[in-house]
C-alpha cells in the first residue's frame, strides 16, 4: 500500500553564527565534581557537512501494517467515533527513510489510550473475534513517561496508543503539567523535527505540522521545532536525545541547537532536572548504537562529559585537564581496531563493554576515597602503581575505590554488574601487558608477583606462561578478549596526551598483529595437551579442602588451606593430564622439602 506525502511548508531562516566563546562551567554545589578545564566546541564530529539523505516520497505498508490499520479504522466506523488516529514519531521518520520499524505508537486527538484499547475489544467481541489483553504503563516522569500508555497486541504486534497531547513545564521541574492538545500543539512539543511527523492513518498521509520535519529530514539535519533553549530547558533530556538521532543518522546538529545545549544554562539544567538513570539509559543507547564514537565527540564537543559522566570528590592521582578529549580518542582509536580485527569478534554485551572499558581507560589507575582516610598513605607508598593489584582488598575495605566504578553506578545508574565487569577488565588489562612481552618473547623472563598479588610456582617457561595466563582467564572469564584487545591500546606504552592519541591510529594495524598472536598463543596453549583454557574458568579443582587438611594434619580450615588451593590450581594448569593423586603427591613431596 502506498500514501502520498502530504507536508506542510514554511519558511525558515537560517542564522549563520560563530561559535563563541564559552565561559567554564561550574556545576551546581550538589554535583561533587567538575572536570578542570571546560573548551570550546573542537572536534571534527561537529564541523562535518550535512549528509544527503534519502527520503521516500511514500510510505509503503507491510500487509501486517495494513491489516492493523485497517482493524484500528473499523473499530472508528463501527462506532461512528470522530478520533483521528495518527502513527506517531518514530516509525513514520524510519519508514520515509526506507527503514523497517515494528515500534508503533497510535496518537489519538479525543480520548485516552486505555479507552480507545476498549472499543477496540468491545470491536472484537462484536466481530467474535478474541478480546486481548490490555496493558496499562503509568505515567512515570522519571522514565520519560509524562502520560498513561495503554498497550495491546494486535496481530502478532504490540501497538501503544496515547492521547495528543500539549505541555507546560515549570521552572524547577522537567515534570510538564499535562493537558489535551491538538496535533500542531503535539508536534511543536516533541524533541526534534524529524521525530515530529505524523502518519494519519483516517486520511493515509504523512503530516508535517511543524513545517519542516520532511525537510531536515532530507536535508541530514538534528533541528528542535522550538527555540532549542527553551526546548532544552523544559526538557534537558532531549539534549542527549538530539545527540543520539545525530550519531545514529549521521545528522548534522543545528548550530543554534549545539549553542544552546552548551550553554551554562542547559548543562545546569541537565544536572539539576534529569535523574541519573534517564542520562544512563540515553548514553547506554548511544554506546549500544552504530555511531558511539561520534556520540561521545558530540557529548565532549558540547562540553557535557563533566555533566555526564559526573565524578566523586578526592580523586587520587589528579584528573587530567584534557581528560575528555583523552577518553573520546580511546574509544575511537578502541572503536577502530574492533572494526580492523572484526566486530564479529565480540557478542553484543562483550561489544558494549569494551567500549565503556575503552572510553574510562584513561580512568583505571584513578580512585576515590570512599572511606578510611587511613589507606591513602598505603596506596601512596605503592605509588599507585598497578593500581589494581591491592584493589580487591581495597574495594573490600571500603577505602579507596575506582572511580569508573562511581561513573558506571553512581553516574550512569547502570547494572552493579556492569561496573564490576569493567573494572575487572581493567584489572585483566594490566595484566595481559605484562603478559605479551612474555609471550612475545618465549623466555624465561621475571614476572612481578606483587603485580599478580599471587607467589608463582618455579616452573619451566611453557608451564609458567600457562599458569599466568589461565588464572587470568579465570579471574576475567568470558571477557578475556576484551581486555586483551584493550591492552593493545597502551601496549608497549601508555598515552597521556589527547594530541598523541591520532598516532595510535597510524599503528593500528600493528595493534592488530599483536591481539591476533596473543590471542593465536593462548588458543595454542588451549591445546597443549589436549586440556583447554577457552573455557579454563570453568575448571573444577581436582582436590578439595578436605583433602588438603588431610595431607596438612588440620582439623579446621583457615589461610593455609587457601594457600594451598592457589598453588594447587597453578599446578593442575601447568599439568592438564594430572590426576587428583598425582596433585596430592606433588603437594607431599613440597611440603616435605619446606619440612
Amino acid at each position: 500500500m502506498q500514501i502520498a506525502l502530504n507536508s506542510n511548508s514554511c519558511l525558515y531562516r537560517c542564522q549563520a553564527r560563530r561559535l563563541l566563546q564559552l565561559q567554564p562551567f561550574l556545576l551546581p554545589c550538589s554535583t561533587p565534581f567538575s572536570f578542570p578545564i571546560l573548551r570550546p566546541l573542537r572536534c571534527r564530529a561537529m564541523a562535518s557537512s550535512p549528509p544527503s539523505v534519502q527520503v521516500r516520497d511514500i510510505i509503503d505498508l507491510t500487509p501486517k501494517e495494513t491489516q492493523i490499520f485497517q482493524k484500528l479504522l473499523e473499530v472508528v466506523r463501527h462506532f461512528s467515533l470522530p478520533t483521528q488516529l495518527r502513527v506517531a514519531g518514530g516509525w513514520v521518520r524510519d519508514k520515509l527513510l526506507g527503514k523497517e520499524c515494528y515500534d508503533i505508537d497510535i496518537a489519538l486527538d479525543d480520548m485516552l489510550g486505555r479507552k480507545f484499547c476498549e472499543k477496540v475489544n468491545d470491536y472484537l467481541s462484536y466481530t467474535g473475534e478474541e478480546k486481548q489483553g490490555i496493558g496499562v504503563i503509568q505515567c512515570n516522569p522519571d522514565q520519560s513517561k509524562h502520560l498513561e500508555t495503554a498497550r495491546m497486541r494486535l496481530f502478532d504486534e504490540w501497538i501503544d496508543f496515547v492521547n495528543l497531547r500539549s505541555e507546560d513545564y515549570s521552572e524547577n521541574s522537567r515534570i510538564p503539567t499535562m493537558r489535551f492538545g491538538t496535533a500542531e500543539e503535539d508536534a511543536y512539543r516533541r524533541d526534534l523535527t524529524i521525530n515530529s511527523l505524523f502518519y494519519n492513518i483516517n486520511t493515509s498521509s504523512v503530516e508535517d505540522f511543524t513545517g519542516r520535519g520532511i525537510e531536515d529530514l532530507k536535508s541530514g539535519k538534528i533541528v528542535t521545532p522550538l527555540p532549542p533553549k527553551d526546548t532544552f530547558l523544559d526538557d534537558p533530556l532531549r539534549v542527549l536525545r538530539a545527540i543520539r538521532f545525530g550519531a545514529r543518522f549521521g545528522f548534522i546538529l543545528d548550530e543554534d541547537l549545539k549553542l544552546a545545549a552548551s550553554c551554562d544554562d542547559v548543562r545546569a539544567a541537565i544536572a539539576d532536572k534529569i535523574s541519573r538513570e534517564r542520562i544512563g539509559h540515553e548514553i547506554d543507547l548511544m554506546i549500544s548504537g552504530n555511531e558511539p564514537v561520534k556520540a561521545m565527540t558530540y557529548i565532549c564537543d558540547l562540553l557535557l562529559f563533566s555533566v555526564v559522566f559526573s565524578l566523586p570528590p578526592n580523586v587520587k592521582p589528579a584528573i587530567s585537564e584534557e581528560c575528555d578529549r583523552l577518553c573520546v580518542g580511546y574509544i575511537n582509536v578502541g572503536w577502530n581496531l574492533l572494526q580492523l580485527v572484526g566486530s564479529s569478534t565480540f557478542n553484543d554485551e562483550q561489544r558494549r563493554l569494551y567500549l565503556y572499558a575503552a572510553l574510562f581507560l584513561p580512568f583505571r589507575k584513578t580512585l576515590y576515597e570512599g572511606g578510611k582516610a587511613r589507606k591513602l598513605k598505603l596506596l601512596e607508598q605503592r605509588e599507585i602503581n598497578h593500581v589494581f593489584n591491592p584493589l580487591k582488598t581495597v574495594i573490600t575495605a571500603g577505602n579507596y575505590i575506582p572511580i569508573v566504578n562511581h561513573i558506571i553506578r553512581n553516574s550512569l545508574k547502570l547494572r552493579a554488574s556492569d561496573a564490576d565487569t569493567v573494572v575487572s577488565i581493567h584489572s585483566a588489562v594490566e595484566k595481559f601487558i605484562s603478559l605479551i612481552p612474555f609471550i612475545e618473547s618465549s623466555e624465561n623472563m621475571q614476572i612481578s608477583e606483587a603485580e599478580w598479588g599471587i607467589e608463582i610456582l618455579d616452573l619451566p617457561v611453557t608451564s609458567k606462561l600457562r599458569i599466568l595466563t589461565g588464572l587470568l582467564l579465570r579471574e576475567i572469564k568470558g571477557f578475556w578478549r576484551v581486555a586483551l584487545m584493550l591492552s593493545t591500546l597502551l601496549y608497549p606504552s601508555d598515552i597521556n596526551h589527547a594530541e598523541d592519541i591520532s598516532k595510535k591510529n597510524i599503528q593500528l594495524d600493528k595493534r592488530r598483529k599483536v591481539f591476533e598472536m596473543v590471542e593465536k598463543a593462548i588458543v595454542g596453549l588451549a591445546s597443549f595437551e589436549l586440556k583447554g583454557l577457552e573455557e579454563v574458568w570453568e575448571l573444577k579443582p581436582l582436590v578439595n579442602g578436605k583433602d588438603i587438611m588431610n595431607v596438612l594434619q588440620l582439623k579446621s580450615g583457615g589461610p593455609l588451606v587457601k594457600d594451598w588451593q592457589q598453588k594447587l590450581i597453578q599446578w593442575q594448569l601447568a599439568h592438564p593430564s594430572g590426576t587428583a593423586e598425582d596433585c596430592l603427591d606433588w603437594m607431599r613431596q613440597k611440603r616435605a622439602k619446606r619440612s
